[in-house]
């Protein structure tokens, strides 16, 4: 099998890493590389690996660790962010965070911290049109090490198409359980003491073929490319998506958000198609519910721009399988504010929890069944300097071996 990396970009690197430092060392190369290759290639044999693109055009790919932090509790993306700033350097990481503050609770989403970040061991980063291969080695780890492994790394086999011949489906919860759970919902709505909240089921899917789950990010990549797709593996675990909603993203002082609220299928044809996103576009209840949550970003960001850009009506977002409403806002940051910063000031929206924000995530306690884990929390990347994106973690699935 031809090799996944170049020996001559191999050489590169170790020219410019000692064997062994009391510190960390970086090392870099412009590489013709695509990220997903190395996470295909190479998670096999790395406890984590991560991968994260964007429909602007940026893919970062890991193995391996050379730094990593976690927190907990209602300051967590706060604390995540300040050891990303202590930390320094110039190199990008990722993070992910779950849906509740406290954290996953089932044993199924080990591994997976409340909010983590990860400097990997190796990266390949595209950004601005121009693709790097970068080596992190940790103090006191042997560079020569890390470097060999990355020679003996192939290119990944072609893409096999996961279509599981045999598969066993469970409700989580069960269909009587979740029409139960709807309706108390719909009560309390009523009631006035919620406006809109947002239940969440899960199905268990067992199959005779495990799915290689950077392989099937690398589909999702090719059939979605204008959701954000990603990675996350902790062990024999890995949580694979491909989101439509980015819950955030900051390029110096400019930020962005783009809340979907309202969705619909996409017609057989043209005709129904457009029959179909016309009936979502006046839709009463579609477009409260699409308010709820743009009002709730306006109001959260409103002190911390100089300029707030929000439409006066959504437009109809089509993705191959599914239209949404969607608004998309814009803004500039009054003084600097790191993307993991914004996000801990909108997640969750009401697109994913519910408002009043307080009442509806009680609520969601109460009665949900399932552990969202990482589910509708976020996931991306994030620079020393505060620049990133953050998707909100849906159309998404946990994998660990063949469920």
């Amino acid at each position: 099998m031809p090799r996944l990396i170049d020996p001559v970009l191999i050489d590169s690197l170790a020219a410019a890493l000692a064997d062994r430092s009391d510190e960390l060392q970086i090392a870099s190369v412009p590489a013709d590389l695509d990220p997903i290759s190395l996470v295909r290639a190479g998670s096999a044999t790395s406890g984590w690996a991560g991968y994260f693109s964007s429909p602007t055009g940026v893919e970062m790919a890991g193995i391996g660790v050379a730094w990593r932090t976690a927190a907990s509790g209602p300051n967590r993306l706060l604390d995540l962010d300040t050891a990303i700033r202590a930390r320094g350097g110039d190199l990008p990481v990722m993070v992910g965070f779950s849906f509740s503050p406290h954290g996953p609770r089932l044993a199924e989403w080990n591994g997976f911290a409340p909010a983590g970040a990860v400097l990997p061991l190796v990266s390949v980063m595209r950004r601005d049109g121009a693709t790097r291969l970068t080596v992190a080695v940790p103090p006191g780890r042997a560079s020569r090490d890390i470097l060999e492994q990355l020679l003996g790394l192939v290119q990944p086999n072609p893409l096999r198409v996961f279509e599981a011949a045999d598969h066993v489906v469970e409700s989580r919860p069960a269909p009587a359980a979740w029409r139960s759970a709807v309706g108390e919902a719909i009560g309390a709505i009523r009631a006035g003491s919620l406006e809109k909240v947002v239940l969440a089921r899960s199905v268990s899917v067992r199959t005779d073929v495990p799915a290689r789950p950077f392989d099937l990010a690398s589909q999702l990549r090719s059939g979605y490319p204008y959701s954000f797709t990603f990675g996350w593996q902790e062990g024999d675990s890995a949580f694979v998506g491909a989101s439509p909603e980015l819950l955030v993203s900051r390029a110096g002082l400019e930020i962005s958000t783009n809340p979907l609220a309202g969705s619909t299928a996409r017609g057989k044809d043209d005709q129904e198609d457009t029959r179909l996103g016309h009936a979502l576009a006046v839709s009463r209840k579609d477009r409260r519910e699409h308010v709820f949550v743009v009002e709730d970003i306006r109001t959260r960001l409103a002190p911390l721009v100089d300029e707030l850009t929000v439409p006066a009506e959504p437009v109809l977002r089509k993705f191959p399988t599914v239209q949404h409403l969607s608004t998309e806002i814009h803004g500039r940051l009054s003084e600097p504010r790191s993307v993991v910063e914004l996000a801990d000031v909108l997640h969750p929206t009401p697109a994913v929890g519910g408002t009043p924000r307080d009442d509806s995530l009680l609520f969601l306690d109460k009665i949900e069944e399932i552990d969202r884990g990482w589910y509708a929390g976020g996931i991306g990347w994030c620079d020393p300097s505060g620049d990133g994106e953050v998707a909100v973690a849906l159309r998404c699935g946990l994998l660990r071996g063949s469920t």
